[in-house]
C-alpha cells in the first residue's frame, strides 16, 4: 500500500499492509497456530469442517501482532473513537474447502464500530484460497440497489506474502475462497470493537472461546496513520 490517506481509507473500506510483520516473528506464529488447532467438537460453537481453527489468543507473539502500531493506526482511523481488542483466532482453509459466498460481517450499533483484520502467515493467492473483497462496498450510496452477493463482477482476489495484513471495515463485502491445492494458508482473524460495545462483547466471550484479557483500551490519538505503509 502506498500514500494512503485517511480519506482514501474510509473511501476504500480497507488497507493492505505489505510485510507488516517482522520476518523473525513468523516461525513463532506458525508454531502457535499449529499447536492451537482444535477440532470442531472442542469449540463451544461448532466450526466449519472445511477449515482448521486454532485457539491461540494468549500467545505472546500473537498479542504483539495485535499491537503493531501501524495496524492500530488503521484500526483507530476506521473506528474513530476508543476501541478494544475483542478476539483473535487462527483459521486456515483445507484442500477443497474454504469457499464462502460474498458477505458482510456487519457493524453492531453504528457504521464503523467494528473492524476486522486478516494476518497472513503464509503466502496467499488463488492457489490456496486467498480472500476476495469488493472495494468501497462498505458504504452503499443513497438509493443504490441492494448488493447481489452472488455477483462476483466487482470482487478482487488478493495475493501477497506471509506477513501481510488486510484490515477492513466489518461492512466491507468479502469472502474466503476455495483452496484448490491444499497449500497452507494460515491466518489470524482479529476483531476490534468501539469501546461502547464492551458490554455486548462480554455477553458472547464464552461462545467465542476467548481466553485473553480484553480490558485494554486504545485511543486513535495515540497512533499516526503512516501514508508510506
Amino acid at each position: 500500500m502506498s500514500t494512503l490517506s485517511g480519506r482514501q481509507l474510509h473511501h476504500n473500506g480497507y488497507a493492505l499492509l505489505r510485510r507488516a510483520i517482522p520476518t523473525a516473528w513468523l516461525a513463532n506464529l506458525h508454531t502457535a497456530f499449529d499447536l492451537g488447532v482444535k477440532p470442531s467438537s472442542e469449540w463451544p460453537v461448532p466450526r466449519g469442517m472445511d477449515w482448521r481453527h486454532s485457539l491461540l489468543d494468549t500467545d505472546p507473539t500473537v498479542q504483539a501482532v495485535c499491537r503493531l502500531p501501524q495496524l492500530l493506526a488503521v484500526v483507530g482511523e476506521l473506528i474513530g473513537e476508543r476501541f478494544f481488542l475483542s478476539q483473535v483466532e487462527g483459521r486456515e482453509p483445507l484442500a477443497g474447502g474454504g469457499h464462502q459466498q460474498l458477505h458482510r460481517d456487519l457493524s453492531t450499533q453504528r457504521p464503523g464500530d467494528t473492524v476486522n483484520a486478516l494476518v497472513y502467515l503464509d503466502d496467499y493467492g488463488p492457489d490456496n484460497g486467498a480472500t476476495r473483497i469488493v472495494p468501497g462496498s462498505h458504504r452503499p450510496a443513497l438509493g443504490e440497489p441492494p448488493f447481489d452477493f452472488t455477483d462476483e463482477s466487482r470482487s478482487v482476489q488478493l495475493s501477497g506474502r506471509a506477513g501481510d495484513i488486510l484490515i477492513f471495515d466489518a461492512d466491507l463485502i468479502h469472502a474466503g475462497s476455495l483452496n484448490p491445492t491444499g497449500a497452507r494458508r494460515r491466518t489470524l482473524l482479529i476483531t476490534w470493537f468501539s469501546e461502547s460495545l464492551y458490554a455486548t462483547h462480554l455477553e458472547t466471550v464464552s461462545l467465542r472461546n476467548i481466553q485473553m484479557d480484553t480490558t485494554e483500551r486504545f485511543d486513535p490519538a495515540d497512533f499516526v496513520l503512516d501514508p508510506q505503509n
